[in-house]
């Protein structure tokens, strides 16, 4: 008997074998379902004692098209595999692919990560279309893309937060089988690919299951996008669950990002992701499971317990930001009081907020201790998509900050062990902007307009009202379009092989010593000067930086002298140690 994964029992979506077809669907509150298939007569389905309906059909082929009617209201199949063309459409029957099982693509600590928004990676905004633009990655020295979500959502363009239909890649994009053609070519290459899920809510428009599953929600927990998603709630959780799996066995992603986990509002929040990190780790045991938490709850990546592989590092990002901008308003505010000693402990603690208080939250506590994990349990970022998404002209810092302080960024990002993530673009420095676009209509519309200027108010404060652009507006979405004769222009070429050089560094120096066995990582700090130390079981890796405007001087990092492996801006031996430039580093590589 074999030891390899099996794909999971499923419960929900439809069941194809052969031509015969099973359709199921969960609807505890409803009277009567029926299914409603292209060119027949509906079909009355039989209920269970657990809420769920069904109905088995002859002589059905993939590609057929079909949908439920609700107590007379024709609603899609959540859990579809295809939609035909919007939610609010009719799904389509979808052969079931051979399962993609087995171990990931390469080792966790050897990403480097590229995130991509498909619809504006290419000016097709396709499966297909990215598929051509995957040499580009790889040659980049990318090892791993990052795909934001592309479960279907209503309208043509969004930066996928607000899927209703979790099963099915929106046709905006393409098929199933083109989502799958881009994977199995990204691994061609050589890249993993990791996907974007959300879980905490549902998209607000074109969500059929209020209408008949009502036990989906809770009515009396309320959240920013309504009635929170009831996850005391087995059926409930187990339809999150089985959809985390369905992209790792039935496309092959090598890993996940959960979405902002910390908005998941009801008590079964920790036992649900327990399961959904059981289940996908019974289809791929090395699965790269990261979390988005502003909890800061260490605790999910312990080695030992095999839960989840990392976090996002909002603290990382802030407290950079806050000393290379200068910025401080809206959530940067409490990373501006002693930014330095913040990024020392972003650097080898991972994360800033460890049990303090936290300004923005009337003063409670926020987060736990993470000294004691590794440093590959954390993914830092210069940008990503909410950090340029979030400004109120959604523009990069490619376009406002001064070259020394953008190679300053890149350099500790790219030779720290974190793992490290950019925005597509970011590697040849691109300006293109990316902000927040939709495509709502009427009321909803406008409650989005408003939405997203109060939820950053701080941020839109000193802009007039038709400063920033509008995110229903359709030349929004296509001014974030990255064109990709813009990679060919000087400075980008100058910025792209200055990035390899950085990826080549990392691959030699920092994938050895990962690969070997973390065991500890502690800083100094002298002013503005910090010399962070990770110590590994095949060496050590120093880093010395100045993060500040004014230059400043450190104990020399190293006893020998040894020459860094690499440096950024103007650092040179002194008499009592190491003068550092405003924003420069250095990095040595001392072998165990």
């Amino acid at each position: 008997m074999s030891d390899a994964p099996a794909r999971p029992a499923r419960r929900f979506g439809p069941l194809l074998d052969g031509r015969d077809a099973t359709f199921r669907l969960y609807a505890p509150d409803a009277r009567r379902i029926e299914l409603m298939v292209e060119g027949m007569i509906p079909l009355p389905m039989t209920r269970d004692a657990d809420g769920f309906f069904a109905v088995e059909v002859a002589g059905l082929a993939p590609g057929r098209r079909y949908r439920f009617r609700a107590d007379g209201l024709a609603v899609p199949d959540p859990a579809a595999r295809m939609q035909d063309d919007d939610p609010d459409g009719w799904s389509v029957l979808a052969a079931p692919p051979e399962p993609r099982l087995g171990n990931t693509i390469r080792p966790w600590h050897e990403a480097i990560i590229a995130e991509i928004h498909v619809g504006t990676a290419t000016p097709d905004g396709t499966f297909r279309a990215l598929i051509d633009r995957l040499d580009h990655y790889r040659d980049a020295g990318f090892t791993a893309i990052e795909l934001m979500p592309v479960a279907d959502f209503p309208g043509k363009r969004n930066w996928g937060y607000d899927g209703v239909l979790l099963y099915a890649p929106d046709r905006a994009y393409g098929t199933p089988d083109e989502l799958r053609a881009l994977v199995d070519a990204a691994h061609a290459r050589g890249l993993g690919v990791m996907l974007d899920v959300v879980y905490n809510h549902f998209g607000p428009s074109g969500n059929y299951l209020p209408a008949y599953a009502k036990s989906f929600f809770r009515q009396d927990v309320p959240t920013p996008w309504g009635a929170a998603i009831d996850l005391e709630n087995q059926t409930v959780r187990g339809f999150f669950t089985e959809n985390a799996a369905y992209w790792l066995s039935d496309f092959g992603f090598d890993g996940l990002r959960f979405d902002a986990v910390h908005a998941l509002a009801t008590r079964g929040a920790e036992t649900f992701l327990r399961e959904i990190a059981s289940a996908c780790r019974a289809v791929r045991p090395d699965a790269w499971l990261v979390l988005e938490n502003h909890d800061n709850i260490s605790g999910w990546m312990t080695r030992d317990d095999r839960l989840f592989t990392a976090q996002w590092n909002d603290d990382w990002h802030h407290v950079f930001h806050v000393l290379a901008s200068g910025e401080t308003g809206g959530y940067y505010a409490p990373y501006a009081a002693d930014p330095v000693a913040s990024a020392a402990r972003a650097l080898v603690e991972g994360f800033v907020f460890q049990g303090e208080a936290y300004p923005d939250a009337g003063g409670h506590a926020r987060g736990t201790p993470s000294l004691d994990l590794p440093p590959d349990a954390f993914v830092a970022f210069v940008q990503n998509h909410d950090h340029i998404g979030n400004r109120p002209q959604g523009d990069r810092l490619a376009g406002a900050l001064a070259p020394d302080r953008l190679a300053f960024l890149r350099f500790v990002l790219m030779l720290s062990p974190q793992v490290p993530l950019l925005f597509m673009g970011e590697e040849a420095l691109l300006p293109t902007p990316f902000p927040f676009f939709c495509d709502f209509e009427g009321d909803l519309a406008q409650a989005v307009r408003d939405g997203r200027r109060a939820e950053f108010a701080a941020f839109f404060a000193d802009h007039d009202e038709g400063a920033f652009p509008d995110p229903l507006d359709a030349g929004t979405f296509r001014a974030a379009v990255l064109a990709p004769e813009a990679f060919a222009a000087a400075p980008a070429r100058d910025a792209l092989a200055a990035f390899r050089l950085l990826a080549e560094l990392r691959r030699r120096h920092i994938w050895p010593l990962a690969a070997s066995g973390w065991q500890s990582a502690d800083s100094q700090r002298a002013g503005d000067a910090v010399t962070a130390c990770w110590s590994f079981a095949a060496g050590t890796l120093v880093m010395a930086l100045n993060p500040g405007p004014a230059p400043a001087q450190t104990p020399r990092p190293v006893e020998a002298d040894a020459a860094p492996l690499a440096s950024v801006g103007e650092v040179v031996a002194a008499e009592m140690g190491l003068a550092l430039a405003p924003f420069s580093a250095a990095v040595w590589h001392l072998p165990a």
